[in-house]
């Protein structure tokens, strides 16, 4: 292949990400609006009043409202900080944590359009369930130790 060719193929393929990159634009912004709407109006002390009934339950919840609430790993340990100071237990954090990292349902559209219906659903199952193992598995290790 020639440096001619080669510069060809590169721009090309710079072209390619650029039109893909734009197509998905407008999903990226109304995902990042919605995220900014839960972290505004979903706040820590809303979050504290529906934990303490069980650890099962707490995992449960711990999971599902990670999962509607969406954030980004930095801010989850001021968050986490914030519930534990609140009294939340460990199992709840550790599901809400993971789960506001790894699992949300604010962008599953967005990531359904990109990586296909399918795939995102069986994603979404598995981290779901996964994150509540997880964070069941994170505090028994947990109490192990201390």
């Amino acid at each position: 292949m020639t440096n001619k060719e080669k510069q060809i193929t590169i721009k090309k393929a710079f072209l390619n990400a650029l039109k893909g990159f734009i197509s998905i634009l407008p999903m990226m912004v109304a995902t990042i609006g919605l995220v900014g709407l839960f972290q505004t109006y979903v706040t820590s002390s809303m979050l504290s009043n529906l934990f303490g009934y069980s650890d099962g339950l707490d995992i449960l919840i711990g999971t599902f409202t990670g999962a509607i609430s969406s954030g980004n790993g930095a801010i989850s340990f001021i968050v986490a900080q914030g519930l534990q100071d609140q009294g939340v237990s460990l199992y709840a954090l550790s599901a809400f944590i993971l789960a506001w990292v790894t699992l949300s349902f604010v962008h599953i559209f967005a990531e359904a359009s990109v990586l296909g219906t399918k795939f995102t659903v069986y994603r979404n199952i598995m981290t779901f369930i996964t994150t509540m193992i997880i964070s069941f598995l994170t505090v028994i290790t947990l109490k192990l130790f201390i």
